[in-house]
Formats: structure tokens, sequence, C-alpha cells
């Protein structure tokens, strides 16, 4: 391991560290040439493809060095198919469509944030990715962008390129030379952002992910574990460049490259040229070899689809209607009242938008932030549903119309739960915000007896007891006014 007072910027120079990023990140739209929803699924596929692949000349007339290593494993591959979210696309049976408009925009709002110049003319490429992880043997990949930069606490560093591609099957069991794959994930939009070789040192290296993964997460990316991947390009004086792939946690990744300078080091002090490859880093911060470096014989044009226009107004309607980074949602957030713990929700669930949304139309930051946060995990664990069910029922069309009807007074803050209770039950809409109301003196009965039945409470709990006891058909504000009287 590398001494710790090695990594200041002046040692890190006398190595002559190289360093780039590449960082690939699903988009949350439909699938970038055809139509079928982006779900990763779990139950047991439709039916079974099985196929060999075979490299073939790139644009330049040549076979690649990495296909030719692929192709010597003679493998064969088996795809797991599901009708619901696979097509003939997928399975190469039939030309691509269109290229996914949505994807397109998110793309352009991500390469506007990191400076980058867009190309208004493009041409989708194919390269050849012949280890089963694409049915026909290619990947689509279109460059968006290019020539932008991001701002670090060691100076800039350049963006190189921004490009749009299908993401791969998911490989599911390796077993010899048979590998399945479950063609799910394969055709997701994926974004590929790859920096410059601008990187002074390892810290710097999880400053640019942290950085590109904010802006990331401002737009419309998927989240969680497997749709965010990094790799790096890694080279000191007189070593060739490696490429480390397979990590999402940038927690290791200072450690990972400290391990590959390390180990350029070892090959140096035995003056032997290190192999330029493409390795897999371990949950250690290690690598393993994976397969030789491709180099520029994998592309060639997509013979199928047109060149992209990517046309002005486009562009200047995305300009306009930019996303706020999550620095700048954190501000925000902190001026509305709200606690760090509701604030750390919303911005990890990525409800900011809906929250200001609902917070147009009822100025409760409160209130809105229980209805999008505390509320669904409180109903779907009394009524024993899933909370992916409880967000397709109180959808936002379904909470919009509720809380317009909390603000025009029809039901109170009280009721409202209870409204989305009865929704979630499959009450219609319209009766599930219809509350009988209790006649005020029959409440002030029933508080008085509460009261000498349980003396000492505090003002709360006589008030749970007695909402409780009513079920929503009376207001809070009214009930804690009668409390106040008899408990002082």
């Amino acid at each position: 391991m590398i001494k710790k007072d090695i990594t200041q910027v002046k040692e890190w120079k006398k190595l002559g560290l190289k360093c780039g990023l590449e960082v690939h990140q699903q988009l949350d739209t439909n699938k970038l040439f055809c139509n079928c929803p982006s779900i990763l699924r779990q139950e047991e596929p439709d039916f079974t493809v099985k196929r060999k692949l075979h490299a073939v000349a790139g644009e330049s007339g040549d076979i690649d060095i990495a296909a030719k290593h692929e192709t010597a494993q003679d493998k064969e591959f088996i795809y797991k198919v599901y009708n619901n979210v696979n097509c003939l696309v997928e399975l190469d049976e039939e030309p691509p469509h269109e290229i996914n408009k949505e994807a397109l925009k998110i793309s352009l709002q991500i390469a506007i944030l990191l400076n980058c110049k867009i190309l208004p003319i493009t041409q989708i490429m194919r390269k050849t990715v012949i280890d089963g992880s694409n049915t026909s043997g290619f990947q689509r990949t279109v460059m968006i962008a290019r020539d932008g930069f991001i701002e670090t606490n060691q100076g800039k560093v350049k963006i190189e390129g921004l490009f749009l591609e299908e993401d791969s099957a998911r490989p599911m069991i390796r077993d010899g030379k048979n590998i399945i794959y479950r063609l799910d994930r394969l055709g997701i939009p994926l974004l590929e952002i790859a920096t410059a070789p601008d990187i002074k040192t390892p810290e710097q290296a999880k400053e640019v992910a942290l950085h590109i993964g904010d802006i990331l997460r401002s737009c419309r990316v998927k989240r969680g574990i497997g749709t965010i991947r990094q790799d790096i390009n890694i080279s000191i004086k007189g070593s060739n460049r490696v490429e480390l792939k397979g990590f999402q946690d940038p927690k290791i990744m200072v450690k990972t490259v400290e391990n590959e300078i390390s180990r350029q080091q070892d090959f140096l002090k035995k003056r032997m040229n290190n192999p330029s490859e493409v390795r897999n880093v371990l949950p250690d911060g290690t690598s393993k070899f994976l397969r030789p470096m491709p180099g520029e014989a994998r592309m060639y044009p997509e013979t199928d689809l047109l060149l992209l226009n990517i046309h002005r107004n486009l562009i200047n309607e995305i300009k306009r209607n930019l996303p706020k980074l999550r620095s700048e949602v954190l501000e925000d957030l902190k001026k509305t009242g709200l606690n760090h713990e509701m604030i750390k929700l919303l911005i990890r669930q990525n409800k900011f938008e809906e929250f200001k949304e609902f917070l147009r139309i009822l100025d409760n930051p409160q209130l809105i932030a229980k209805i999008l946060l505390i509320f669904p995990k409180e109903i779907a664990s009394r009524e024993k549903i899933s909370i992916n069910k409880i967000g397709k029922i109180l959808n936002k069309e379904v909470l919009v119309y509720v809380l317009e009807n909390l603000k025009r007074k029809k039901i109170s803050e009280d009721q409202l739960k209870q409204s989305l209770e009865r929704i979630v039950k499959g009450e219609k809409i319209e009766k599930a915000i219809v509350f009988e109301k209790e006649d005020i003196n029959v409440v002030e009965e029933k508080i008085i007896e509460i009261i000498k039945r349980k003396q000492g409470l505090s003002l709360n709990a006589y008030m749970g007891l007695v909402m409780k006891e009513f079920h929503g058909k009376i207001d809070g504000k009214e009930v804690m006014e009668i409390i106040k009287k008899y408990v002082e």
C-alpha cells in the first residue's frame, strides 16, 4: 500500500499519475430503441433462446483484440426472455425503433449541467461486444456531447464525451463455457460520461465521482444497486493504461486507485511493462484480469438508423427547464423548516418535485412531507401491502385531488390520512373524502368522560384518545380547544 504522504498532489505528480473516470448511469425511461418498459423481473422467464456469437471487422476493417479474445472462448449463451419487458428488438429479430425522446432529453439536461457542447448532428454507432451481454454481438451507442468540464478542489477536470447507449443483458449464471443472461435489462438507456485523464490524486477521483453523481441524481435517473457503475483508467509514468471496472461504491475508490498504482509500480521495479488490460475490481479494492483492452476496431456505424439531429429549439427548451442540483435542493428544503431527517428522505426518495408541486396547492411543508414519506409507510404496514402498490394507488393525481379538497376545507387535516386509507382499501375517491360530522355537544360530553376516567394525562394523550373514539368525524382543532378548557 502506498504511504499516506504520497497522496499529496506533488508526490502523485512525480509518479506521472494519469487518471480518468467513466460513469455509467441508467435513465428512468422506457428502453432506448423500443417501447418496452425498463423493469427488472424476478419470476421465471416466458421462454429461452440459445446463441453463439462471432467477431466481425469494425469500420477500419480490423477485428478488435477484445472481440478475438472472446471468440476464442467458444462460449454458448442462453437468454431468458420475458414477454412484457422484451420484444423482437432485444432478440435482434427486428430493426431498432427511433431513439427514445425522453432519454435523449435527460441526456441533454445532464450534458448542459456538465458544461458540454452538444452535437447538432451525430451518428449512432455499433460497438462490437461478443461476451454474450448483447444478443446482436454489438452495443448501440451515440455521442451526444463533448468538451465539458467540472470544477473540483484541485482544479478543472474536462469531460471528453457524453454518450447514450443500450445497457447490456443481466448475467445470472456462469457455468464453464455456458453463460445464462436475462434480457430484462438489455436496452435500458444508459448514459456514459467519460472524463479526460486530468485527475491528479485518488482523492480527486472520488470527488469527481461524487460531483457527477450529484448532477445525475438531479435528473430522471434510476436509483439503487446496479443502476450506476463506474470505471477508472489509470497509468503512471512508464506504465501502460489499465481500465478498472465494476465498482459502485465511491468509498473504496481511493483504496482501489492506490492499489492499482502499487501494482504498476511493482512491474516497474522488476523492469517489466504491465499489460494494457481491463481488470475487474474486487470488494477489497484489489483487481483481477478480465480481458484485453479494446481498441478502435470495434466501432462501426449503425446501418438501421438515420443520423440523429439535435435541434437548437430542443436545446433551448431544456436550458429553460433545467433541474436544480441536489445541493441547491437541500438549501431550498432547509428554508421550509423541515427537520434534517425529513429533508434526507425527500432527497433520497427523489420526491422534491412532488413536494414543490404540492406546496403550491397547500402551504404546509410538514403535512406534505408526511403525505409523501410517512403516511404511505404507515398505511402499507397496516394494510399489509407493498409500498410500491401504495404508490400506484396514491399517485400524484389522487394526492392533488385530496389536497385541493383539504384546501377548500371539505376535509380536515385529521381526516386526510383516513381519506387516504379509504382510497387504498378501494373506496372511490369522491366518497373517501366524505365524513359525517358528530354533534359538538356529544363530543364535549365524551371528552369530559375521558378526562374523568384517565386523569393526569397530557393534552396530546387526551387528543389521541378522543380522535380514536370518533374515527375522523370531528375537527382536531375544535377538540383541542375543549380539552384545554377542562384540563386547565
